[in-house]
């Protein structure tokens, strides 16, 4: 049911978009990126707030929710309904994370969604070996492993929804003279200021290995100062939750005093 949900929201979205972009509206063109930027930005934020909190809660999270599913299965026999409604919300708002990922990295082509599906089947595979065959691994070690991953793209992302709102200020300055003066500058981008580097010649993005550099950790041949700022900002903080998160220590439980 959550899957289905989820599945029904990226049917929606990327409706959404199609109807954008064969819509003879002027302004049409603005919305397409605007709201490519909007889907990245929420994307970053859910998979951030998952990163951190994930990391948090995990010492705990599994005794938790065994303790209270027990519980509330031992006092009434019909709260297997209540846990079908919680895992399903879970799995929806997992499944909302996932598709608002995809339908970001969608809108680079097709290689990071097959990258992206390949990445769903995997988890299948892993989840499946993990249940049914009882194959053991360090899962703490595996999912520290696949956050920092995680991290990096979304860092990437942030590369990505900025060059999308550019690129929508860019359309609105072609298409309304008043915003012109926003990219009046030859020298620089509309809002994201003067170029970093520029590796066309030595590293494009559309072609292997810079096409897998793009999906997986945002790689672009053409990086500018605002998007520098803000991938390393973006590692900085979110990057330092995370670590912080590993590696810190649990508080140590208090004694009682001693009469």
């Amino acid at each position: 049911m959550g899957i289905a949900a989820s599945v029904l929201i990226g049917v929606g979205f990327s409706g959404i978009l199609l109807i954008l972009a064969n819509s003879n509206q002027p302004y049409a063109a603005v919305l397409t990126p605007l709201l490519e930027g909007i889907f990245c930005t929420v994307a970053i934020a859910l998979l951030s707030w998952m990163l951190v909190w994930m990391t948090q809660q995990a010492r705990t999270l599994k005794t938790a929710v065994e303790g209270a599913i027990g519980a509330a299965l031992a006092e009434n026999s019909r709260a297997g309904w209540g846990v079908f409604g919680l895992v399903a919300i879970a799995v929806l708002r997992e499944g909302f994370e996932t598709v608002l990922f995809i339908a970001a990295q969608f809108q680079q082509g097709w290689m990071p969604v097959l990258g992206a599906l390949a990445g769903l089947g995997g988890a299948t595979v892993i989840g499946f070996a993990l249940f049914q065959v009882g194959i053991k691994i360090n899962l703490r070690r595996f999912f520290q492993t696949m956050g920092i991953l995680l991290l990096l793209i979304v860092s990437g992302l942030v590369v990505t929804a900025l060059r999308k709102f550019d690129g929508a200020i860019g359309i609105l300055a072609q298409i309304d003279p008043q915003f012109a003066d926003l990219c009046s500058n030859p020298n620089s981008s509309c809002i994201l200021g003067a170029q970093v580097w520029d590796t066309s010649d030595i590293l494009p993005d559309r072609q292997l290995p810079g096409i897998l550099l793009k999906a997986l950790f945002g790689y672009t041949q053409k990086l500018y100062l605002v998007q520098a700022i803000g991938y390393i900002t973006f590692l900085g903080t979110v990057g330092g939750l995370y670590f912080r998160s590993i590696t810190g220590k649990a508080p140590s439980p208090t004694h009682p005093a001693t009469p």
